[in-house]
């Protein structure tokens, strides 16, 4: 189930970052910060402590999308 909403998530996140309209490529960071919560949980029981540390990186690297295209 984890790694299915990470593919959904993860998808959908890369095409909207891309995409050509910045209406739309401001949801980008929040389907990346969807699936963090995925990432953090299949890191976590699979014992891959890289993962969860890069899991955090991305985390803050999307929440810095979320406040510039939604807080500011």
């Amino acid at each position: 189930m984890d790694q299915i909403a990470i593919a959904l998530t993860g998808v959908v996140a890369i095409f909207l970052s891309q995409d050509e309209s910045a209406n739309r490529r401001k949801y980008a960071c929040l389907f990346g910060l969807a699936s963090q919560p995925f990432w953090f949980y299949s890191a976590y029981t699979a014992g891959q402590r890289g993962v969860l540390v890069l899991s955090a990186f991305y985390t803050m690297g999307w929440a810095r999308g979320v406040y510039n295209n939604w807080v500011k």
